[in-house]
């Protein structure tokens, strides 16, 4: 594919912005979120067959799957590409933007991640009727975007974390993405959150106190590898949708 002459996804993307305080070390918050966005796919996805990620990134996410998968991930970010060779290097990535997976046939996956990609998208609806195509029937879809519903983001203003990346570009409520996978027969099985992990979000209050007291929901969550945290109890939406 070709790149936008601005594309913002170069090799300074991870380094820059929110990314630049992101830890890729063991036991890193980053390190537990592959870990539990993995572990979803694996508890509520069929047991075996094609992985896609979409917006892979450095492509530690693929790298909790087992032998009984082949993975494949795109991005349109040739440096973490190259990176996401070298951390998974039995999958196989494709410079490709969410928006067009037509390298891939219809019905050619068991599982599908996007996490954290739609948001970036110009036409998020145009990359879910992708998805979808590429979603072989029974097939599940790991979704996760900026939950609009969070009551911290009236709370932080425009300090929520969903509105520090520059490339958040389409925001939408849960509602209007529920829709949308609907629209194109992806049926909601979970909807849920990921708990209140930004902090500080209260003044006065020490700022790691307020991560333990806060975090500690979504961070029981992810160390268990459940669904249970309600929508409005956290800063992401996520949603396992099965292809119709």
């Amino acid at each position: 594919m070709s790149l936008p002459p601005d594309n913002p996804f170069d090799e300074t993307y991870f380094h820059t912005g929110p990314y630049a305080r992101v830890s890729y070390d063991r036991y890193s918050q980053y390190w537990w979120s592959n870990r539990f966005y993995a572990r979803l796919a694996l508890r509520h996805g069929p047991r075996s067959g094609r992985v896609l990620e979409v917006g892979c990134g450095l492509g530690h996410l693929l790298t909790w799957f087992g032998n009984q998968y082949t993975v494949f991930g795109t991005d349109i970010n040739p440096s973490a590409l190259a990176e996401a060779q070298k951390n998974a290097p039995n999958g196989q990535f494709s410079l490709s933007s969410a928006e067009d997976l037509s390298a891939f046939d219809t019905a050619s996956f068991q599982i599908l991640i996007a996490k954290h990609v739609v948001e970036h998208l110009p036409n998020p609806e145009t990359g879910i009727s992708e998805m979808s195509r590429v979603l072989a029937p029974g097939g599940l879809l790991v979704l996760a975007t900026p939950n609009l519903d969070s009551p911290m983001r009236k709370w932080k203003a425009e300090r929520w974390i969903g509105y520090q990346d520059p490339t958040h570009i389409s925001l939408k409520t849960p509602a209007e993405w529920l829709a949308m996978l609907k629209k194109y027969q992806l049926k909601p099985r979970k909807v849920f959150s990921d708990g209140f992990w930004d902090a500080p979000y209260l003044p006065l209050i020490p700022g790691r106190l307020q991560k333990i007291l806060f975090g500690a929901p979504g961070g029981l969550q992810a160390i268990l590898g459940w669904s249970i945290i309600p929508l409005r109890m956290g800063e992401s939406l996520i949603v396992l949708a099965i292809k119709q």
